[in-house]
């Protein structure tokens, strides 16, 4: 077996685990390595930190010179997986393109790279709008049925922006879609703007499988031990963590600038610290 194997076979028991699972998200090796040595059993990667860290945008790209590549993304996927020794899932946006056949070439270059998983949007890159349940749907069939053809596995997040988007109801809208996501391949559900435990419980109650949700996207409510005990299997930050990161270096620019002073290295790692964690961190991989 090989350790891409092995690593989609452990995310995947990490749905069924009783109390569920918190998947930390990392922007490149330095900050897998950090969640890694935590103690997380899991990392996801961001596409948000990602592009933050190249200098580009994420999500709502206002120029098409501005957002990431497939290349770039897989090539920082590939660093992180390299980096450590636990399952990746990565963050794949809507699979690169509008056909099912766009997705299953993603998938499949996902299992290459070694992924243990990936999420897969329904809205369309650049676009207020979400793709039809049904075809949204048979992106996922497609790309299920192009591992299955190579005797390949992926975790594969389905993610609806119901939400975020505004599909009516995104209540009914957002179950309506996960559980056709479900009976079309996908493992787990993730459903971005819902952080409330009497929401999340009736998610879990009415879709017919595990339900990934995120913390820190608009904010700080929520807690992931609450939604994981109300039933919820999966909990990740997306970019929440690499936009902290980035704030704090922000303020810390402003502090330095304005006064002179550099009291934001109270809260640092030391350079021996980081030399020292890293080289056992990457030992285990």
């Amino acid at each position: 077996m090989t350790r891409q194997q092995q690593a989609a076979q452990a995310l995947k028991a990490l749905h069924q685990r009783p109390g569920g699972f918190i998947l930390p998200n990392a922007w490149d090796p330095g900050s897998a390595l950090i969640l890694a040595a935590a103690g997380f059993d899991a990392i996801g990667t961001t596409s948000a930190g990602i592009a933050f860290s190249l200098g580009k945008q994420d999500y709502r790209v206002s120029d098409p010179r501005l957002g990431v590549t497939r290349q770039e993304m897989f090539d920082r996927c590939s660093q992180i997986i390299e980096a450590v020794a636990l399952p990746v899932s990565g963050d794949l946006e809507a699979g690169y393109g509008d056909r099912p056949e766009d997705v299953a070439d993603c998938v499949l270059q996902a299992v290459e790279i070694g992924l243990a998983g990936c999420n897969i949007e329904d809205k369309p890159v650049g676009e207020e709008r979400l793709y039809e349940p049904r075809q949204a749907a048979e992106r996922i069939a497609v790309a299920r049925q192009a591992l299955m053809a190579r005797s390949s596995d992926l975790v594969i997040n389905a993610r609806t922006d119901a939400w975020l988007v505004g599909e009516g109801d995104p209540l009914a809208a957002s179950i309506r879609r996960a559980n056709l996501y479900l009976e079309a391949g996908a493992d787990c559900v993730f459903l971005p703007g819902v952080t409330d435990l009497p929401t999340a419980r009736t998610l879990v109650r009415e879709i017919a499988g595990p339900v990934n949700l995120v913390l820190g996207l608009g904010g700080s409510s929520g807690n992931a031990h609450e939604l994981l005990a109300a039933g919820v299997r999966r909990i990740s930050v997306g970019g929440s963590l690499a936009r902290a990161a980035l704030g704090f270096v922000r303020r810390s620019a402003e502090l330095l600038r304005d006064s002179g002073s550099v009291a934001f290295t109270d809260g640092e790692i030391s350079g021996p610290d980081l030399n020292t964690l890293f080289a056992v961190t990457r030992a285990a991989a």
